[in-house]
């Protein structure tokens, strides 16, 4: 019997590539995971659209925790089994903390025809606003924040500077995360609510399942996997990967560019 209960991976530089490639070894790798009846949870920040397209490219329909943990869905069925939102007098908070520091931030919703909500001005860079396509709405953020569930805020593809700065000044109403983005270059920010992580994630999932916890190996490369990496009985980190990530790693794998995630076979 396997050691591991549970394989969790991280999408963006650690399970594809910048250009969402999955490589053939990694891909293979996948497969006999499958046969081998060790289930998958994919840990992402991105919202859940955006992951089930990429990830369904490859006919792969796995259930993933998103948003850095903000909530969880089989991305076969819909079904979602975790969900924490902002309480609304905390989501006013950091927005307030995003203004102050001249930033006007994604608002993740959970809407039938928005995935993301901005405002006139948005901070984010404009390939990703582009790449949310007919999920992206515009409006009043605040009110928003009011008067919404918000799942979290970001800022995708901008320099790290401004947004360590928010990050910075949100700890007591939230958990952030400032992590280097492949996809669209720079840096993102991802601000979510108090006491969630991917990991908090990965325990709900778990908890469903009636998987043992204490049995999760973690595949990851940024500082939104830092808490995934802390929890995991493995962690497995990508050789590029951040500082903070690298420090945790029991085992460091090559790029997925080159299908490093192919070599989670031999750690199972």
């Amino acid at each position: 019997m396997s050691a591991i209960d549970l394989v969790v991976t991280d999408l963006d530089g650690t399970l594809w590539d910048a250009d969402e490639r999955i490589h053939e070894r990694s891909l293979a790798a996948l497969r006999e995971l499958e046969t081998r009846s060790v289930p998958l949870l994919v840990a992402t920040g991105r919202r859940p659209r955006s992951a089930a397209a990429g990830l369904a490219r490859e006919g792969l329909t796995p259930p993933a925790v998103l948003l850095d943990g903000a909530i969880g869905k089989d991305l076969a069925t819909g079904r979602v089994f975790h969900e924490a939102g902002f309480a609304p007098a905390d989501a006013v908070r950091v927005l307030d903390a995003f203004e102050s520091a001249g930033l006007s931030p994604c608002a993740y919703v959970s809407r039938p025809d928005a995935d993301v909500v901005v405002g006139p001005q948005p901070s984010s860079s404009p390939r990703h606003l582009d790449f949310v396509g007919r999920w992206l709405a515009f409006g009043d953020v605040r009110e928003v924040a009011q008067s919404e569930r918000v799942l979290a805020f970001g800022i995708v593809g901008r320099d790290s500077a401004s947004l360590w700065e928010v990050a910075a000044t949100v700890g007591e109403v939230a958990e952030a995360a400032v992590a280097r983005d492949p996809f669209f270059g720079g840096a993102t920010l991802m601000v979510r609510p108090p006491g969630i992580s991917k990991w908090e994630g990965v325990l709900a999932f778990c908890d469903e399942q009636g998987l043992d916890a204490g049995r999760v190996l973690a595949l990851g490369d940024g500082e939104n996997d830092v808490e995934l990496l802390t929890g995991a009985a493995v962690a497995v980190v990508v050789r590029d990967g951040c500082e903070a990530a690298l420090a945790l790693a029991d085992h460091v794998i090559e790029p997925a560019a080159t299908g490093g995630w192919g070599a989670v076979l031999d750690l199972c």
